[in-house]
Order: C-alpha cells, then sequence, then structure tokens
C-alpha cells in the first residue's frame, strides 16, 4: 500500500529521508497519503458533533437502490449531494439524523442505517482505518480507534471492556436530542463488525449483539447480517465476542507504515481544537458504561489532579457536576426514548442508588417524570 502512494517502500523511504525528514511524515489526507514533496493540506480535524461523510457514504447509493431521488432527499433537509463528493466532509450528528430518518420515511425500509453499514469497514474511517489495518493484533487495532475516534467522528464514544474472557466494544452517541439516532448506532454497529471481520478473518463470529432500542418489527435483516444472538432494550449498543480475539495478530500489518501513520494521527490529534469541556463530557459518557465517572476517575484519564480539571471547566464557564448532570440527562433521554429498559435499570446504569432518586433528578431536568417522558416520546409513533 505504500508503495502504491509513494512509488517506493517505507524503508527506502525512511533510507533516502534522512534522519529529520523520516521523523516527520508527509502530509496527508484520510484518502491517501501524498507524494513526496507534494504540498496537499492533510484532512481537517471534524468540528464537534460531527462526523465524516466516509461513514454513511452508501446513502445516495441505497437510495437510488430503493427506488428514491438522493437529490430530492437530500435538498428535504438542506443537504447538497456534493456533500458526498469527498469523504473528508463533515456532516453535523443532527442533520444525519434527519437524513436517515428522511431516508427511512422515502424508502419504507425500517433498517436503512444497517444497510448503510453494511458497506462499511476499515475504510469508512479514512486515516484510522488505515492505521488500525497496520497494527500488531486486533486490540491495538480497536483501542487506538477508540482513542482517535473524534478524529473521524466527534458526535459519539466508542468503549471496549473485557471482563471473564468476554470482550464488549460499544458505540454511544453523545450528542442530545438527535433524530434517529437508533438509525445511526445500527449503521455504526454494522461498520464495526465488518472492520472486526476484517482484522479477525471469515471465521470470526460474535457472541451476542447488544442494541439500547426496542426490538424492529422485522429481525431478520439483523440476523442475516450479524449472524448472532440479537439482545434489544439494554443500556447500550455493543458486540460481544470471546476475548482471546483482542491478541490475535492482524493479517499484513506493517511495521514502518504503522509508524508513520501513527505519527501522522497523532500530528492531526495535537491540531485538533476542541474545546475541553467537550472531551470532559466524551469521557463522562464512556465512564458512565463503565460506572467510573467520580471527578477524581475522570481527571486521572486525563493524567492530571481534580483541582487542574475544575479550574480548566470553570475557565470555560462550566464545572464538572454540570457536565455530569448533562452527561446522565442526555442519557436518560436516549435510553427513554428508544429503549423499554425499566426505569429501575435505567437508575442503576447512571449510578443512582435507586429509581426513586432517579425520578427526581429527571424530574428536576426536565420538568416531567421518566415514564411520563417515555410515554409521551412514544406516541408519535403509535399514532
Amino acid at each position: 500500500a505504500f508503495s502504491r502512494w509513494h512509488g517506493t517502500t517505507p524503508a527506502r523511504w525512511r533510507t533516502d529521508a534522512g534522519p529529520s525528514e523520516a521523523a516527520t511524515p508527509a502530509r496527508s489526507s484520510s484518502r491517501a497519503m501524498s507524494g513526496r514533496g507534494a504540498t496537499t493540506d492533510a484532512a481537517p480535524t471534524v468540528p464537534e458533533g460531527s462526523v465524516r461523510i466516509g461513514g454513511p457514504a452508501a446513502i445516495p447509493h441505497l437510495l437510488r437502490e430503493l427506488g428514491a431521488d438522493p437529490n430530492e432527499v437530500l435538498a428535504s433537509v438542506g443537504l447538497d449531494p456534493s456533500l458526498f463528493d469527498d469523504p473528508d466532509n463533515p456532516v453535523p450528528f443532527p442533520v444525519l439524523g434527519r437524513l436517515l430518518g428522511a431516508c427511512v420515511a422515502r424508502t419504507g425500509c425500517r433498517h436503512f442505517g444497517l444497510l448503510v453499514g453494511q458497506h462499511g469497514g476499515p475504510a469508512s474511517l479514512g486515516l484510522i482505518g488505515l492505521l488500525m489495518r497496520q497494527s500488531v493484533d486486533v486490540g491495538t487495532a480497536l483501542r487506538r480507534v477508540i482513542l482517535y475516534l473524534h478524529l473521524h467522528d466527534s458526535g459519539a464514544v466508542a468503549t471496549l471492556a473485557s471482563q471473564n474472557g468476554v470482550a464488549r466494544l460499544a458505540y454511544t452517541i453523545c450528542e442530545p436530542g438527535i433524530e434517529s439516532s437508533d438509525q445511526i448506532t445500527d449503521g455504526s454497529m454494522a461498520i464495526i463488525c465488518n472492520i472486526m471481520r476484517f482484522l479477525c478473518g471469515p471465521t470470526w463470529a460474535l457472541t451476542e449483539v447488544l442494541f439500547a432500542h426496542r426490538r424492529p418489527a422485522d429481525v431478520r435483516p439483523y440476523r442475516r447480517f450479524f449472524r448472532a444472538p440479537l439482545r434489544f432494550d439494554r443500556e447500550q449498543t455493543a458486540l460481544v465476542f470471546p476475548a482471546a480475539l483482542l491478541d490475535q495478530r492482524v493479517p499484513g500489518a506493517d511495521p514502518d507504515l504503522q509508524q508513520l501513520l501513527l505519527e501522522e494521527v497523532r500530528r492531526l490529534d495535537g491540531q485538533s481544537d476542541v474545546v475541553f469541556s467537550a472531551q470532559v463530557r466524551r469521557m463522562l459518557r464512556a465512564s458512565l458504561i463503565t460506572g467510573k465517572c467520580s471527578v477524581d476517575q475522570v481527571a486521572g484519564l486525563f493524567a492530571m489532579h481534580r483541582q487542574t480539571l475544575n479550574r480548566r471547566l470553570s475557565a470555560e464557564g462550566t464545572t464538572f457536576e454540570m457536565l455530569l448532570a448533562e452527561t446522565r440527562y442526555d442519557a436518560a433521554r436516549q435510553l427513554l426514548d428508544n429503549a423499554d429498559v425499566p426505569i429501575s435499570q435505567i437508575a442503576g446504569f447512571l449510578g443512582y442508588a435507586d429509581a426513586t432518586a432517579f425520578s427526581r433528578a429527571f424530574r428536576r431536568w426536565s420538568g416531567t417524570p421518566p415514564a411520563k417522558w417515555r410515554a409521551s416520546a412514544r406516541m408519535p409513533a403509535e399514532e
């Protein structure tokens, strides 16, 4: 792959470049590394709350395949078809949610998001996907995707947990009030599943798949694609598989190319202008899943003292307690809107002592009890 991009091997590149150039790789885009001496810019960092259109790139194709006019559907949500001309173009999560909702309405296909994700894979992640494919083993590849996901998708978080021989790879939307969030997560899990099939080979099999939304009327498309038991109305959306697979080697990984890609990804990460409070909010959303979301625990994830974390948040006009409350509220609304998880279970997931404590907090945030909120959220779909 490196030879195709540069017309030379990684080892020859390093020899010809000398110490200073080898330490600073040529600028690249997520589509391909530029040629030596070229002046093309690296892929821009993704604005907060957005995702590269390279992920849902199959939308126009699928609309045509299902008998709808892509231009009309895109125009209905205020998008220009040229958005899909460059996989690095960002689309805000609220707009992507409205677009997928319009796709479902226009085609009548309730699993449209799943179909979009089935067309994706490592290439959907751009430069992050290239780095993942050159990682030494599956665990390293996934941890790098999680660490640098915000360069591709800054509106969600991914987490990887391993316990008692079982690994759980989860994807969670951080942005509040996203329409058709189930379509987005279904598509994202399909992309992640294809990535795992690439990393682990065709014999890889899931233990089960969890969905933080209600069971669809027709689960056959999900069964055909995931080929594993499906569990709906869960607290998180995740792939579950044997943890031993994390130590499996990635076939064809090139250590030299891996180092060049890693340096470029780190350089892009250093240019990211995401405000600190947004980083903390994403970290809190991920920490809710593990139950480790105290101020000391979150400060430790940033390798800083709690006083430093509080001081930086104060400079941005917020506090840790405010961000934690907002994160819990957003997570609660997603589960109440999309899934039939018992309220007592939601309370435990969000770290409350019991359902009563959670109900008081939710009523303080929204002005209505969680049960009433859920009932009102379901009414439009049932009318």
